[in-house]
């Protein structure tokens, strides 16, 4: 059943005030110690305890343990990533294999899940520190980490969940770098016909990039209404699924009448493809690639203000958003962000309200 003993010296072990270690078997036949333990009584507790479990766990769920543990972490990763059917290959899915393949499986890819604790966690996240992984990707990587390592204890390949007291990486996100209404008429002036219209999804309607790639005059589904459906994803070049969600699903976002007419003036001028789609490409769709090409160019003729990319145009609808009054709520609906809490870490410092403008307008109630 399994031996306990004190790790001393003592002239009289039993009565000194050290603590007991058990030594026993796991499911797996591999030998553990554990200690901690004040008395032999409950030493003895423990291990009736863990004799028990063992003695009632049926013989094929050990033997399933026992090879989940032999398995080595790049593994049972690729046998988790087969179960995930709920995970869409254009983008979480995609996000994983990326945080397998570049950061994960080079560290931790041939370590046995067994082997798997909190201090293991803890060097790996110190290691990605030492190598300059910015905090964002840090956060995702040691996400899906945290999810395979989970999934692992709970069917049995690691005896104890190693995340438990691990801090993860906390991820603050860069001030938002808004550009002025001067330079985005600068910048509409110095672009080509493509970039123009991209950017103007972007700063007009708040779509993502890649959401903006695919810009369709069939998404124009009332006169102040566009449905975002799809993205050109940055990786495949094809139309893939919204971030955060799944096929077939969508958000409707507000079109403003001057976005709406740049829309038909481009169908007008430069035409569009059969199936609606605005920006066109030598393999069928405008990729990333082209749209980074085009950016840069216009970055040189009309530098941005320091710290802007691209995406600062998605940037100026937000702040354009809250600047008027509209609640933070539908903001961050129109975005597509997964909850209000990414909506606020952004943009807070762009809300008009204030605690003190509360208290003077609700003195204005209470006075009247």
């Amino acid at each position: 059943m399994g031996s306990f003993f004190k790790n001393c010296s003592c002239s009289k072990p039993t009565k000194c005030a050290h603590l007991y270690t058990i030594r026993f078997r796991d499911g797996a036949g591999k030998q553990r110690e554990e200690t901690g333990y004040p008395n032999q009584d409950a030493a003895k507790d423990r291990l009736t305890a863990l004799y028990d479990a063992k003695r009632k766990t049926p013989v094929s769920v050990a033997e399933t343990r026992s090879r989940l543990r032999r398995m080595t972490f790049e593994e049972y990763s690729e046998e988790w990533r087969g179960r995930q059917r709920e995970i869409l290959e254009y983008s979480t899915g995609a996000g994983h294999k990326s945080h397998l393949r570049v950061h994960l499986y080079p560290e931790l890819g041939s370590r046995k899940l067994e082997t798997f604790d909190s201090m293991v966690l803890e060097r790996f996240i110190a290691t990605m520190e030492r190598n300059g992984v910015k905090l964002g990707t840090q956060r995702n990587v040691y996400g899906t980490l945290h999810a395979i390592l989970l999934d692992a204890f709970r069917k049995g390949g690691i005896p104890e969940d190693p995340t438990l007291g691990v801090q993860p990486p906390k991820y603050v996100p860069d001030r938002a770098v808004v550009p002025d209404q001067d330079y985005i008429r600068l910048a509409m002036r110095k672009a080509d016909f493509q970039l123009a219209i991209l950017v103007t999804m972007m700063y007009g309607c708040g779509l993502r990039n890649g959401e903006a790639r695919a810009v369709n005059i069939n998404n124009i589904v009332a006169d102040d209404v566009y449905r975002v459906t799809e993205q050109i994803h940055h990786d495949t070049y094809t139309p893939a699924p919204l971030k955060h969600r799944k096929e077939g699903e969508f958000r409707e976002v507000p079109l403003p009448w001057s976005v709406k007419l740049a829309i038909e003036r481009f169908v007008d001028e430069y035409g569009m493809s059969d199936d609606g789609y605005l920006l066109r490409g030598p393999r069928g769709y405008f990729t990333f690639r082209m749209e980074s090409n085009r950016a840069g160019m216009l970055f040189k003729q009309a530098p941005p203000p320091e710290g802007m990319t691209l995406y600062g145009f998605r940037h100026f609808f937000a702040s354009n958003c809250l600047s008027r009054g509209i609640p933070i709520t539908d903001v961050a609906e129109w975005m597509g962000h997964r909850n209000i809490q990414v909506t606020y870490r952004t943009y807070r410092h762009l809300m008009p309200g204030s605690i003190s403008k509360a208290a003077k307008v609700l003195e204005q109630g209470l006075a009247a």
